[in-house]
């Protein structure tokens, strides 16, 4: 069998499609991908559930501010205009960027799914064999569902799916407690569709910090019927197109009829399907390649020269600005093999789109308090509420806060948690602090802050901070 040679290979389209610059012009590259062209964040993830997520929260506040003297309903949502607004500008872009890539004169594209045979040769589903010094393993992840009968029922999804379904189901079970949970469940209910959301533990969005994690379990709580502790068992298909979910809950059965099952329990790295544990680190419980700062793969602790990995398949953030960020890591080192970069991963934010909006950066206070103990500083904690500035007022806002951890004797930050509007825009500041080292105060008072706007929450959090810089 003859093998084709190429000088670079990537494996995935999403964020390693973007390697591609004009160093690799006069080179040989071979993208492979059966999936869809683009990757999750353009067609199942960030991108789509961020456009369904703008609407619901405009239809979640139409509903729910009377007390401000508004009092507005929603008289009809059309899901099926919705969605064809939405995928037509998505699956537009993702053909768009796969006609580019195969029109190029130096770039093969092989649409289908491939796996190793050695540590630099793949083997696709039609049997190609394709040979590379330099390969970048970027196959992303998928969602994970959990094995109990009914699981494969016409009536269940998951965030990959259920986006470009017919129409706004009346009832919807969202079953995990994890971002695409949240998210998914303010969505259908903001457009109106009654919503359970079950849990199989008593803690929603575990990575959260723990006072973010208790307040927005108390707001979802108001917004949509929330059920902690139930573990899914069973799902069953009615005759009338409807599903019955069965769960399990502190030995009690309960059956819950819906017209849409969303399963949101997770992800895992498509690893397993490149064969990649046979010749390469990968961690037995999450499935991710092992990789070091520099993005290079390793095998028993030591790098497997030309092979690369990033994103969902070798960082355990599931983030796609985590994946660009290693994505021009892994473009530099492929053409700069003398001075290598590494990967910043020391201050990664996180937001999740629900209602209220969830941001994060930096170190839980769990964790800091650990920290502090066994680097013998003594740790500040401010919690400044949204409600407590000019804007908050405006907002009769209740719920929203910010939450700073710092050094107290140096005023560093270490994290930031912010519930409420706009969340994923307030931290912005925070992050950048953290990452160009400025102490609380000296960022409090050596800029302006536009009054009235929300962001001063944040000056009065950071001047809230009893730090002694």
């Amino acid at each position: 069998m003859t093998i084709q040679e190429f000088d670079l290979i990537i494996i995935g389209s999403g964020s390693g499609n973007s390697i591609i610059n004009e160093e690799w012009d006069n080179k040989k590259v071979a993208i492979i991908d059966g999936g869809t062209f683009g990757g999750t964040c353009l067609n199942f993830g960030c991108i789509p559930t961020k456009q369904y997520v703008y609407p619901a929260t405009l239809g979640h506040n139409i509903r729910t501010h009377e007390h401000l003297g508004i009092k507005g309903e929603v008289t009809d949502v059309d899901w099926s205009a919705m969605r064809d607004r939405i995928f037509a500008r998505i699956d537009a872009i993702s053909a768009g960027g796969r006609d580019y890539r195969a029109g190029l004169g130096n770039v093969t594209l092989f649409e289908e799914y491939a796996h190793f045979i050695d540590t630099h040769t793949l083997e696709t589903e039609s049997g190609k064999q394709l040979t590379s010094p330099q390969i970048v393993i970027a196959t992303g992840s998928r969602s994970v569902l959990p094995d109990v009968p009914g699981i494969d029922g016409p009536n269940v999804h998951t965030s990959d799916t259920v986006m470009r379904i017919d129409d706004l189901p009346a009832r919807v079970v969202v079953i995990g407690g994890g971002f695409i949970a949240a998210e998914f469940a303010h969505v259908f209910n903001g457009l109106g569709s009654q919503v359970i959301q079950a849990n199989r533990s008593d803690v929603l969005l575990r990575k959260a910090d723990a006072e973010v994690s208790e307040k927005f379990a108390e707001q979802a709580a108001k917004q949509w019927d929330l059920r902690l502790n139930h573990a899914l068992t069973e799902i069953r298909e009615q005759a009338d197109g409807s599903a019955v979910v069965v769960f399990d809950h502190e030995g009690e059965r309960v059956e819950v009829e819906t017209d849409l099952v969303l399963v949101a329990t997770g992800r895992k790295p498509n690893s397993d399907t490149l064969s990649a544990e046979k010749f390469f680190d990968v961690d037995d419980q999450s499935g991710l390649v092992a990789v070091d700062a520099q993005q290079r793969v390793l095998k028993n602790d030591e790098v497997v020269e030309g092979v690369f990995a990033l994103g969902d398949v070798s960082s355990p953030y599931q983030l796609k600005h985590v994946a660009n960020a290693e994505a021009r890591t892994v473009q530099h080192n492929l053409t700069h093999p003398d001075a290598l970069r590494a990967t910043d991963s020391r201050y990664v934010p996180a937001a999740v789109f629900t209602h209220p909006q969830i941001a994060q950066v930096g170190l839980v206070e769990k964790d800091a308090c650990e920290l502090a103990e066994r680097e013998g500083f003594e740790l500040a904690v401010k919690v400044q509420h949204i409600g407590d500035v000019a804007y908050g007022w405006a907002m009769e806002d209740s719920v929203g806060f910010v939450k700073l951890l710092a050094n107290k004797e140096t005023g560093e930050l270490l994290g930031a948690h912010i519930m409420g509007e706009e969340a994923s825009s307030l931290i912005q500041p925070l992050i950048q602090a953290m990452q160009f080292g400025l102490p609380a105060h000296r960022m409090a008072r050596g800029q302006y802050w536009i009054h009235p706007a929300l962001a001063e929450v944040v000056e009065n959090a950071l001047l809230g901070l009893e730090t002694e810089h």
